[in-house]
């Protein structure tokens, strides 16, 4: 079994986050299926004393947000760390519909938000 890649907690104090068992239990899955979730590059942790939490703004009501898990493998693609992916999705942006990645998504403007992580890569 690989080890799960962890970002670096580099989110602000107010977001909110959930522990892996929370977040099983919000999707109806088991705390191994979420741990692979996150080997797979579908969800990003970070660790707080010593346990792994996950931002709760990657959970809808209908589970994982829509285009999460691609967002993250286009930046994965451009060489971005897990760390670098975190900071991306939560950072300010004005232009954007939701003014951050994550609100984005959030708010079904997916297609925005990998157009402007492709563009990243270049």
């Amino acid at each position: 079994m690989s080890a799960i890649p962890i970002a670096d907690d580099v989110l602000d104090a107010e977001v909110a986050v959930l522990p892996v068992a929370e977040v099983a239990d919000s999707l109806g899955l088991s705390t191994n299926k979420v741990r692979q979730l996150l080997r797979d590059g579908q969800l990003i942790a970070v660790r707080r004393s010593g346990d792994l939490f996950v931002p709760a703004d990657f959970l809808g009501k209908d589970g994982v947000i829509k285009g999460l898990a691609g967002t993250i493998t286009v930046l994965s693609d451009a060489g971005f760390t897990r760390t670098e992916m975190l900071r991306w999705l939560f950072s300010e942006d004005e232009s954007l519909p939701g003014t951050t990645p994550i609100n984005a998504l959030r708010t079904s403007h997916g297609t925005e938000v990998k157009r402007r992580a492709q563009a990243m890569a270049f």
